[in-house]
Formats: structure tokens, C-alpha cells, sequence
């Protein structure tokens, strides 16, 4: 058999996450076969085993959030013809760098081109001006999930910008305007309940600045969460559509007083990869993942440790423990391979993130005992195996703790009152909190300005403050009255 050393090797991260979170990132994807970019596209990655597992749970957590706020699934075709897109004229300027057309079919050129969907609202809004008819069916509520986007990114990266990537989105129409922006409010409450309460990613919900708003949006909502090499980057968003796509695709009702009236429409992207991403960079460390109990494929690995001549009661012992923990509601897995070291089976397990270890030994069979190892802090427990679920269930527990313990520590927000102060910041990753001459298009070209600069975005204004600019503040770009307090941040 390999050595110890040899086996770490194999299977193990061979550089530091604080000293090469590029690297380490790529490592942790690669090697715990979330992902595999060799597919010979750029941007279109193979999603592996592990990663789909991690994957399907977060899927299912945001589905049962937005069936219980009323929505219904639906699945839209990925090909969205030309003609729809011209209806709204900033949604196609704000998409059209982006868009892959599909122009022939064989030898024959297409009557008309149609895109692979960057987006679905045109595709949506289409079909809503069929079905939408009365107020009686107001609000109307649809989502689809597990389907892919497509855009033409130049940079891209696993589970952070690609040109294929997985997606989730809600689509929603409404009688007023005030029954729209109430829906806003749920769909953040939806993200925090799945980030951030069972992921356990901090995050801060901007007002995107209005020339960052979604393209064809009223306004744009999004949090953003940052990443261990000081970057921020949107796990999530919801938009205020207004009534432009309404207007754009007929979408119409016939309103209490007999009128017909446009509805209020709002779309909402949990994302699904940005999340992924976060999920990785934010808990993971040196030995690779770690990973929450709600999207861990498997709660606990039972590892028997195996000396020779009593393999068969270790196994007969272990076998029992995982039927006992399943029956109980437990994910496990049992790794009996007998031509791999336990060495090898604790990096391996260490490296895919699973929360608890178990070990079981020929003594600890003598003894009634197992031992409860936990990923996120190493800590080890021994326990009779009578006691094993409650113990396991006070582990996970304990294993989610820490994680969310250590998950604020890159969530910096640094103060700046002048530019010189920003520029000096920078380096340090996170937010800059700094005054501002405004989020309309009159600080447009100062946001510019601030980006040639020094590479920071504006990412707005944090909807949980009512930090104000003081007298004395001004704009760290042009020097004006200050009218908001901004967050700064370099951004994926």
C-alpha cells in the first residue's frame, strides 16, 4: 500500500487558501470532482458528481421556499426567438454582447435567428399576455428551475461566471405596484432563509445604482457576499420590472372597474452557482471542503478500522451502525474498501466536506464505543454506540456552529471619507463604505471615474441601513454635496 505521505499527496490541496485562493479554489473544484473544465469549450464545464449532489439540495431548498409563497413550476423552451427581444429596447441593449444566435439548422439559414436563453423574461412575458386575462388571476406566480443560461462571458470560472451556467428564476405579475415591491420583499426573505440561515453565506442586500440595474429594470436588488481574495460577488437578485415588459408583451388584465390595465411584473435570480462558489470559498479550507448538514450528500462516513483477523466483526458492527442512523433520518455512507488505508479514506472524506467522521475499531467494538470525528474544527467525541444518533445529531449540529462562527471573517466593511482613504483600502479586500454625489445618472461618470481609478464598483446602498452622508460629506470623486453613504468593492 501507498504511504501515508504518498496518499495525503494524491488526494490532497497542495497550497494554501490564504496564500493562493486562485489556485486553492481550482484545487478544492478539481479534486473533490464538483467540476471539470476539460470538456474543450471555454465556459462550459462538466458538473461532477459531488457537485451535483451539493447542487440538487440547494435547488430543492429554493423550490420548496417558492412553492410555499405560491408559486407553480414551469419549463420554457432554451430557444428564444429574435423578435422577442426587440420588444424591449433596453433589455436587448443591456444583453446583446452577451447573446449566442443559433442561425442555421443544417445547410439551411433560419427564417429567424433565435438565442440561447441568457435570461428568460421575454420568454416568460410572451406567454403571460396569453394566459394573464382578469384580476381574478392576479397574482400570477411561475418559476422554473435546473435548467442552464447562456451567455458570451470572456473570463470565466466554475461557479463564477461561465457561458453555460445552471440557473433558477421566479416570475411574477401583479395588480398594483405595491403588491409588486411586497413581493421584492419576500424574495429577499427567500434568499436569507437559503444563504444565509442554511448556508450560512453573509451577505448585505444593495439598491443596485440605477446604471447598474438589471437591463429593462425599474430597479435591481442584490446581495452580494464577499469572497476570501477580497472580492464581492451577487449570489442573488430581484428586480422591479415595472410595467415595461407588460407594455412591451401585451400583458394585461381586465381590472375590477371592467378597465384594462398592464400589470406590475417582478423576476427574482437566486444564484444557484454564485452560491456554489461561496459555499466552497467561504467554509472550505486546507483539506478542502466543509460543508453545511443541510446540503451535505452525506451526513456522516463510518470508516472501519481494520486489523487483521477481525475484519469481519468490524464490518458486521459497522454495517449495523449505518442501518441504525438511516432508519434514524441519517445520510450515510460506509467506506469498507479494504485496499485503501484508513489514511487514505479520512483525506478523502476530509477533502469532500462531510461533517462527521466515524470510526470503529476492533477495541471499539470490545468496548461499545464509536469515535465522532467533526470536519469543521477536527474536534472528536467518544461515545457508546447506544448513544451514536444523539451524539450524531449534537455533532451536526455543533459542525454547522462552527461554520457559521468562522463565516464573517472575510466579511469586512471598511470606512472611507476621502478618495485617498479608498485607494488605501482597496488592497485590503471587502467593503468600503464612502459618501457619495448620488445613485441616479448624475454619479454615473463618477462611478466611472472611481473605477478607472482604483477598480472598485459601486454597489449601493445597503437596504438594512438608513446610514445618512453628514453636512460636511462630499462625493469622494467630484467633490459635491455628498447625497448618499455608498459600499465600494472590486467585484467578479
Amino acid at each position: 500500500m501507498a504511504s501515508d505521505r504518498e496518499e495525503k499527496k494524491e488526494l490532497g490541496i497542495t497550497v494554501s487558501k490564504e496564500e493562493n485562493f486562485s489556485e486553492w479554489f481550482s484545487q478544492v473544484v478539481f479534486k473533490a470532482e464538483l467540476a471539470d473544465i476539460r470538456y474543450g469549450l471555454q465556459g462550459f464545464v462538466v458538473h461532477r458528481e459531488w457537485g451535483m449532489l451539493i447542487l440538487r439540495r440547494i435547488y430543492e431548498m429554493l423550490e420548496k421556499k417558492v412553492e410555499k409563497d405560491g408559486h407553480l413550476p414551469v419549463l420554457f423552451p432554451i430557444a428564444i426567438p429574435k423578435h422577442f427581444f426587440e420588444k424591449e429596447k433596453g433589455h436587448v441593449e443591456g444583453f446583446a454582447p452577451e447573446v449566442f444566435w443559433v442561425t442555421k439548422a443544417g445547410d439551411d439559414d433560419l427564417a429567424e435567428p433565435f438565442a440561447l436563453r441568457p435570461t428568460s423574461e421575454t420568454a416568460f412575458y410572451s406567454m403571460y399576455s396569453l394566459w394573464i386575462r382578469s384580476w381574478k388571476d392576479l397574482p400570477f406566480k411561475r418559476y422554473q428551475s435546473r435548467i442552464c443560461v447562456y451567455r458570451y462571458e470572456h473570463t470565466t470560472r466554475p461557479f463564477l461566471r461561465g457561458r453555460e451556467f445552471l440557473f433558477f428564476e421566479t416570475h411574477d405579475a401583479f395588480r398594483t405596484h405595491e403588491e409588486a415591491l411586497e413581493q421584492i420583499k419576500r424574495d429577499m426573505h427567500i434568499l436569507k432563509e437559503v444563504a444565509e440561515k442554511k448556508l450560512f453565506i453573509p451577505f448585505i442586500f444593495f439598491r443596485r445604482p440605477k446604471w447598474d440595474k438589471f437591463a429593462g429594470a425599474e430597479d435591481t436588488y442584490a446581495a452580494d457576499t464577499v469572497m476570501p481574495d477580497g472580492k464581492v460577488s451577487q449570489i442573488g437578485s430581484t428586480h422591479d420590472l415595472g410595467q415595461r415588459f407588460s407594455k412591451a408583451f401585451d400583458v394585461t388584465f381586465k381590472d375590477k372597474d371592467g378597465k384594462d390595465k398592464y400589470a406590475y411584473i417582478t423576476c427574482f435570480g437566486p444564484g444557484i452557482w454564485r452560491m456554489m462558489a461561496a459555499l466552497i470559498a467561504i467554509h472550505g479550507d486546507d483539506k478542502g471542503l466543509v460543508l453545511p448538514s443541510s446540503v451535505a450528500p452525506y451526513h456522516a462516513v463510518i470508516i472501519p478500522i481494520y486489523f487483521k483477523g477481525k475484519e469481519e466483526i468490524v464490518d458486521e458492527v459497522a454495517t449495523s451502525l449505518k442501518g441504525k442512523l438511516e432508519s434514524a433520518g441519517f445520510r450515510v455512507i460506509l467506506d469498507d474498501d479494504k485496499e485503501k488505508t484508513a489514511g487514505y479514506k479520512f483525506y478523502k472524506w476530509e477533502l469532500y466536506g462531510v461533517p462527521v467522521r466515524i470510526e470503529i475499531g476492533p477495541k471499539d467494538v470490545e468496548r461499545n464505543t464509536v469515535v465522532l470525528v467533526r470536519r469543521a474544527d477536527g474536534d472528536r467525541v467518544v461515545v457508546s454506540q447506544d448513544e451514536v444518533e444523539k451524539a450524531l445529531k449534537e455533532q451536526l449540529l455543533r459542525n454547522d456552529e462552527v461554520i457559521k462562527e468562522r463565516s464573517a471573517r472575510y466579511h469586512v466593511i471598511h470606512e472611507a471619507k476621502t478618495l485617498e482613504e479608498v485607494k488605501e483600502l482597496a488592497v485590503k479586500g471587502g467593503f468600503i463604505k464612502a459618501p457619495f454625489c448620488g445613485m441616479g445618472e448624475e454619479a454615473e461618470s463618477c462611478a466611472d471615474r472611481l473605477q478607472e481609478m482604483t477598480t472598485l464598483k459601486v454597489r449601493g446602498v445597503p437596504l438594512d441601513s438608513e446610514e445618512k452622508p453628514s453636512e460636511d460629506d462630499r462625493c469622494i470623486i467630484c467633490g459635491k454635496k455628498a447625497k448618499v453613504i455608498v459600499y465600494l468593492a472590486k467585484a467578479y
